[in-house]
């Protein structure tokens, strides 16, 4: 039964880095006034029909802070991508020259960064639930195992380490929150 119990932890704290890690790709997608290939994750281009990731039919770069520079491995690729990027919630208009696609990040309002950071906080509270939902599973899990003859002190002792488990995943996310506003609040 112990080893029961240290599975159940063990697969609470690496689903929960998992929570953690998705948390933070969210948030790369939301873009903080500087170019970042990241922004385009998304999006997907129609390659002979098929729903491709745009980064496996071009290659992305960002020559400067403010721009992505897009070059498609086919040329006749250039108006499927131009077509995703427009159809995308992206906001940004590409500018094509028949051979490249270049998109120009414009500079955040105040008003647009603190509608980011809303945003940026909606991505922080899903990360946190699924944090907590991983711990009442696990919690639940461990009940589980005290009724199939688990001693009840170990379920407990247990039950306390997911919520120390809980308290640092959702510390780690708290982070992220930090760093995130405060790259959104940066002029």
């Amino acid at each position: 039964m112990e080893e029961d119990i240290k599975f159940v932890l063990d697969d609470a704290k690496s689903t929960m880095q998992k929570s953690v890690d998705h948390t933070a790709q969210e948030l790369t997608k939301i873009r903080a006034g500087k170019a970042s290939p990241a922004m385009l994750d998304g999006i997907l281009v129609s390659y002979y029909g098929t729903p491709t990731p745009l980064n496996q039919v071009s290659s992305v770069t960002t020559p400067d802070p403010r721009t992505i520079a897009i070059r498609p491995f086919e040329r006749n690729l250039i108006s499927e991508i131009e077509k995703a990027i427009i159809n995308s919630d992206l906001g940004i208009t590409p500018q094509n020259d028949g051979e490249n696609i270049r998109l120009t990040i414009p500079p955040l309002t105040e008003e647009r960064r603190k509608t980011l950071v809303k945003q940026v906080k909606q991505e922080i509270e899903n990360g946190k639930i699924s944090v907590r939902n991983i711990r009442k599973d696990t919690n639940e899990s461990l009940r589980k195992l005290q009724k199939d003859g688990a001693a009840e002190d170990a379920v407990k002792r247990a039950e306390e380490k997911v919520q120390k488990l809980t308290d640092e995943f959702i510390a780690k996310i708290d982070e992220l929150f930090a760093k995130k506003e405060q790259e959104l609040m940066t002029i």
